[in-house]
């Protein structure tokens, strides 16, 4: 029951982070940090707010969030903490798609009309879903979990060698790639927004059906299968939360670093509880740091804005090798 309040609160914690993060991205303009209601009353000033900086904010949000629960789902699913969205390919994926799409019709990936940039976005969910087919593929479905985990490694490596490829032959592609590879909420729009939460909407409940499994797991499979769980079913169910919440969030955002990797480890630094609480918490986790990192990023060295992949990929990693000292100090210390 203790566990059950702590998570309550800590949910409730994060929530307010979340909201905190994102009303402050609201104030975070290329002169810095600026308060949305001295901005001015004008209506130019009032549609930087509304139009710009708060869906942007927002979006960064429901990305973060997206990846925070993939990344639970991912070390939950895997029984593994270095386990992260990209895991089954489909960062290299969507990597693929945007520049193959790049390749064929041109042009700079943040400098579109807006039907092209739609098109961008729609190429970067297709080429990281196809990447999670070609896994699942070359795994032969979802029934050993060493087999998925591997065959996603290797699809992730040769669809990145061939990104590599595509990029090499068309320099161009590589300097309108940058955004993309970087991780960039700058043109996420209300439509965006909609998008994201509908599918964070969506995974999060499936997500939740399926808790009990994840949890068996933590037993091992021998034992999950003898206590009646559906692994095959549950299995196939979570491996599609992964791959929609991950694709959802790439195609919007780019390729944001170490988000879906952190905010489970910190969840679990935080509290102990279910599977059925603990992705709601990774989830938002995930949303708070990445709205707090994509205001950072803005004001950091205004006007120039800092792409936010490389922030979270500092913050992350950072946060990661403190963990690393501390754990082997401390077991050391024993």
């Amino acid at each position: 029951m203790n566990h059950r309040s702590d998570a309550n609160r800590w949910g409730a914690l994060l929530f307010l982070v979340g909201l905190a993060s994102v009303l402050l991205g609201t104030m975070a303009g290329s002169q810095g940090w600026q308060l949305w209601w001295s901005v001015g009353q004008d209506a130019v000033s009032q549609q930087i707010v509304m139009d710009i900086r708060l869906p942007r904010s927002l979006g960064a949000w429901l990305g973060g969030a997206l990846l925070g629960l993939a990344g639970a789902v991912a070390q939950g699913l895997f029984r593994n903490p270095l386990a992260d969205p990209y895991l089954l390919g489909s960062a290299s994926g969507a990597s693929l798609g945007v520049g193959t799409y790049l390749s064929l019709f041109g042009g700079s990936a943040w400098a579109m009309t807006w039907w092209t940039g739609l098109g961008l976005t729609g190429a970067a969910f297709v080429g990281a879903l196809l990447a999670v087919l070609l896994t699942l593929l070359l795994a032969r479905g979802v029934q050993q979990t060493l087999r998925l985990l591997l065959a996603g490694v290797v699809v992730g490596v040769v669809l990145g060698a061939v990104t590599s490829m595509v990029s090499l032959m068309q320099p161009q592609v590589l300097q309108a790639m940058q955004g993309f590879m970087l991780g960039s909420t700058a043109f996420v729009g209300w439509s965006a927004c909609a998008t994201l939460g509908l599918v964070l909407i969506f995974c999060l409940t499936l997500a939740w059906v399926f808790a009990r499994v994840l949890d068996a797991l933590t037993l091992g499979e021998a034992t999950a299968q003898s206590l009646g769980v559906p692994l095959r079913l549950a299995r196939l169910v979570l491996v599609g939360v992964l791959s929609l919440a991950t694709g959802a969030a790439v195609a919007h955002i780019g390729l944001v670093a170490f988000v879906g990797l952190a905010a489970p480890h910190l969840v679990r630094s935080l509290v102990r509880t279910t599977h059925d609480r603990s992705l709601l918490l990774a989830a938002l986790m995930g949303g708070a740091l990445l709205a707090l990192a994509d205001a950072l990023a803005r004001v950091l060295f205004a006007p120039q804005e800092l792409p936010v992949g490389v922030l979270t990929a500092v913050m992350g990693g950072g946060y990661l090798l403190w963990r690393v000292y501390r754990d082997s100090t401390l077991g050391g210390a024993r």
